[in-house]
C-alpha cells in the first residue's frame, strides 16, 4: 500500500483541523501519523496517510481544492516503502527546553550541540511568549539520548552554551509510561 505526506499550511483560522480530516475521512484514508502547529500567524499541518485504493497522487483528484478554495497550500508527496514506519529508536528519551530573550543562533547552537554527539532530535518547537516589551524566546526539544550519554551529560554540555547565549536551558528525563 501507498503512503503519502500531505502538508497543509495557510492563515490560522477555526476548523482547519475539521475540514482537512473531513477529506481524508470521506476518501477513506488513514491518518498514519500527524502533526500540526501554529507557527507565526500561519497554520502548519503534516499528515502522513494511506488508502489501498489510492496508489498515485493524481488518484486524489480535486479531493483537495476545497482547501485551496480557503486559502490553504496543499502538498502531497509520495513516501518510499517503510517512509510511513516510526524507526526504532533506542536510548534515553529526554526533554531539553530553553528559555531566554530573542536573538538569531539559538536554534542552531543548542541543535550543533545534540547533532555533533549524534542525538537524534525527535520533537522541537519554538514560539515567543511574553509582550512586544519584553518578548521571551522559548524552544522544547524532544530527544532521544544515545547509550553512553546521559542526562547530566547533556546538563554538562549545555552549560556552557548557556552562558554564551545567556538563556536558561534544562535538561530532563522523560519516562515512558504504559497505558
Amino acid at each position: 500500500m501507498q503512503h503519502f505526506a500531505l502538508t497543509i499550511i495557510g492563515r490560522d483560522r477555526p476548523g482547519i483541523v475539521s475540514q482537512v480530516t473531513e477529506i481524508l475521512y470521506q476518501l477513506g484514508c488513514n491518518i498514519a501519523d500527524s502533526s500540526c502547529s501554529i507557527l507565526g500567524g500561519q497554520f502548519s499541518m503534516i499528515l502522513l496517510i494511506s488508502n489501498p485504493a489510492i496508489a498515485k497522487i493524481e488518484d486524489f483528484g480535486e479531493a483537495f481544492s476545497p482547501l485551496e478554495q480557503s486559502n490553504l497550500s496543499v502538498f502531497i508527496r509520495i513516501l518510499k516503502p517503510g517512509g510511513e514506519k516510526r524507526p526504532d529508536l533506542e536510548g534515553e528519551l529526554c526533554m531539553i527546553s530553553v528559555y531566554g530573550a530573542d536573538k538569531p543562533g539559538i536554534v542552531y547552537q543548542v541543535a550543533k550541540q545534540l547533532g555533533d554527539r549524534q542525538i537524534n532530535i525527535t520533537d522541537l518547537n519554538t514560539k515567543l511568549i511574553g509582550d512586544d516589551q519584553q518578548p521571551i524566546y522559548v524552544m522544547m526539544i524532544e530527544a532521544i539520548l544515545p547509550e553512553g550519554i546521559d542526562v547530566e551529560q547533556v546538563e554538562n554540555w549545555m552549560a556552557e552554551l548557556k552562558r554564551e547565549l545567556q538563556v536558561d536551558i534544562s535538561v530532563r528525563s522523560l519516562v515512558a509510561m504504559e497505558l
